[in-house]
């Protein structure tokens, strides 16, 4: 007879190994289910991977601009097998980890795809009961744009980290977080990009200006942006894949689409469990997780919000917690902080500038460049730029939007501002070391309040 447990957690991503270490943490006895490896697709084969190789290019780029600073490097050459070596070891020592820390808290890995079945959850020819939570965390998977298939040189982007070689020519299709991160670390270790938007600009779910100021950076690198093309006619081959764009035909050796992804629920029997889902074919769930079948839990990339690592493992949280019994909050999903790695750095939080303004609110706006501050000068970077939201009744903070170094470390100060309900004028005021970019942050919360010091 299989064995009984409190809470069995189905996937092992960010949002599911936290969900069953707080589970634990808590007195339960916990399982988790895991078809592939411990650490799910964002430790394997998405964020991890991509993060790895994007500083490897991060590396290169402060070799190529070393003039700048007296700094002479005659010659560089990209070794992409130790790029992929360190990848891996990246990944492994991770996965290790997250392996270690299941392992510590006692929790049981059960290997094998799970579905909803008999009230409890089906692996192979063993069905295991749960006395107060099943977790949902399988995640996501990527999903072909119209008129193309994923196979044989057209792939997704988990492929396109891993890559063996380093090839000469890609197209990447769409220019959210994703395929911006794939072109920006190709282009820069020496690929030839073609980036594809539908949309009249790269990122287009940031703010304006923020996007505007990315694609001017991207292009630099060499990247050719593509907006508002459609992408037809593509052929996969053995050693390349062809397509036409407008009036134009191309070839590339790897055609990466980056433009959409779907929860991963096919093996679930959610029909048969009763489980409801949203019009776009998520999972309803309430503000503590839970579905429409009593003690089970769905989050991360099966349920709405942003498909965000940091969002799945606090959903998690949230989701144990209240089969505890403990008292919970939803989640202010607008208030997640989402950042992108390429060069230069994006990240944000809340409303963009018109989003507030379609909203109805007095709006305020606060703008720095970083050359304003003495850092962006010292460390080289005088383009980024700092955007502040503010709602001028109540001095309320409800977004902020960052493009430049650092801007994925920089954001969480207005978050965390936020969070404690503290306004844009308060965040003017706390004082800054000197000279940080830190400071730009603070100067375009002086901007909003009127009183901009440096600028």
């Amino acid at each position: 007879m299989p064995e009984q447990y409190d809470c069995i957690v189905i996937g092992s991503g960010p949002g599911g190994y936290v969900a069953a270490i707080r589970a634990a943490q808590l007195g339960m006895k916990t399982a988790v289910v895991e078809k592939d490896k411990v650490g799910g697709r964002c430790l394997n084969y998405a964020c991890i991977p991509a993060k790895a190789v994007l500083r490897v290019a991060d590396i290169l780029s402060e070799i190529d601009e070393a003039d700048e600073f007296g700094i002479e490097v005659p010659s560089r050459e990209v070794d992409f097998s130790k790029v992929s070596a360190r990848r891996e070891k990246v990944v492994k020592t991770l996965t290790g980890g997250v392996g270690g820390l299941l392992k510590k808290n006692k929790i049981d890995v059960i290997e094998g795809e799970a579905s909803l079945a008999d009230g409890g959850v089906k692996v192979g020819d063993e069905t295991y009961q749960a006395s107060k939570a099943i977790i949902l965390a399988t995640g996501s998977v990527p999903k072909p744009v119209p008129g193309t298939q994923f196979g044989g040189r057209v792939i997704g982007t988990e492929e396109g980290w891993a890559l063996e070689k380093l090839p000469k020519k890609i197209a990447v299709l769409g220019a959210g977080a994703s395929g911006s991160e794939l072109a920006s670390a190709y282009a820069r270790l020496g690929t030839e990009v073609l980036l594809f938007e539908m949309l009249d600009r790269v990122l287009p779910t940031e703010d304006a200006d923020i996007s505007k100021v990315a694609g001017r950076q991207l292009q630099k690198q060499g990247i050719k942006i593509n907006l508002g093309v459609p992408v037809e006619n593509v052929q996969s081959h053995d050693d390349k894949v062809t397509f036409t764009y407008g009036d134009n035909s191309d070839e590339v050796e790897y055609l990466i689409i980056a433009a959409g992804r779907g929860p991963d629920v096919e093996a679930l029997g959610l029909d048969k469990a009763g489980i409801k889902l949203t019009d776009r074919g998520l999972i309803e769930v309430d503000g503590a997780l839970r579905t429409s079948v009593e003690k089970i839990y769905a989050i991360g990339d099966l349920v709405p919000g942003p498909a965000l690592a940091h969002k799945a493992s606090d959903e998690g949280v949230i989701a144990v917690e209240d089969a505890a019994g403990m008292k919970t909050h939803p989640i202010e999903y607008v208030d997640i902080p989402r950042a992108t790695f390429c060069t230069p750095n994006v990240a944000s939080f809340g409303l963009t500038e018109a989003q507030a303004r379609d909203a109805g609110m007095d709006v305020v706006v606060g703008k720095l460049q970083y050359g304003a501050v003495g850092a962006g000068t010292v460390y080289g970077d005088r383009t980024g730029v700092i955007k502040i939201i503010g709602d001028k009744k109540y001095g309320e903070l409800v977004g902020g939007h960052i493009v430049g170094a650092k801007a994925t470390e920089l954001i969480q100060e207005l978050v965390n501002a936020k969070a404690l309900e503290g306004g844009y004028a308060e965040v003017a005021r706390i004082i800054h070391g000197h000279p940080t970019l830190s400071e730009g942050v603070m100067e375009a919360a002086r901007a909003a309040d009127g009183w901009l010091i440096h600028g």
